[in-house]
């Protein structure tokens, strides 16, 4: 697999997104050869490539071959001028993910769809998923607990927006991305003291 995409892919955990409902049980691959394919494209082309590519699947009678094409996404609430909104955002830019049976004609239609620069795969080979990186892809996909976008990092000064520390400042000292808890140092009579907050209570100052 190519090694760029897949440290991107170890590199990324979450959840979110509605999508068309994939494979029932990705676990399972069925016997007659199909496997999930990361295919490259041009970033902000995912959804056109996926509606260029479902288009040409229906117009060269492909369906035996080529059976779903989905663009990973999640949502992920930003905090932006102390104010909360929930955005799509794609999980990984510049890939789509294509259900198919690897084979000569299948690969034409699918590299030669308009915006696709290639499969990702050692050499010309592409390589398919294994079982559970799609099962993780789609769990993200599926989860409803919007991902909280992490604008701040060790280190840096941040606002508190909400509780009892409202409007202090203070540096950020320890990110908890598990727990979604970050501990600030705020300044309280004369000394440094940690508190403890949600991810939605602070933002960068």
């Amino acid at each position: 697999m190519d090694l760029a995409w897949h440290s991107f892919w170890w590199d990324a955990d979450g959840a979110a997104g509605a999508q068309p409902a994939a494979t029932e049980n990705p676990d399972a691959e069925a016997d007659d050869g199909r496997a999930w394919y990361v295919v490259h494209c041009y970033s902000g082309s995912e959804n056109k490539v996926k509606h260029n590519l479902e288009q040409r699947v229906e117009s060269m009678g492909m369906k035996d071959k080529i059976f779903e094409v989905i663009v990973p996404t999640e949502e992920e609430i930003e905090i932006k001028d102390g104010k909360r909104r929930v955005v799509e955002r794609r999980i990984f830019p510049g890939y789509v993910l294509v259900n198919m049976i690897m084979d000569e004609d299948s690969w034409y239609v699918v590299r030669n769809t308009p915006g696709v620069t290639g499969f990702v795969g050692l050499g010309n080979k592409p390589t398919p998923l294994r079982p559970e990186e799609v099962a993780k892809i789609l769990k993200r996909m599926e989860s409803e607990t919007p991902r909280i976008k992490v604008t701040f990092e060790p280190g840096q000064r941040v606002r508190i927006i909400d509780g009892p520390f409202r409007d202090f400042t203070g540096k950020v000292a320890h990110i908890d991305m598990e727990r979604a808890k970050v501990r600030v140092l705020v300044n309280f009579f004369g000394r440094e003291t940690p508190v403890e907050l949600d991810f939605l209570q602070v933002e960068k100052a």
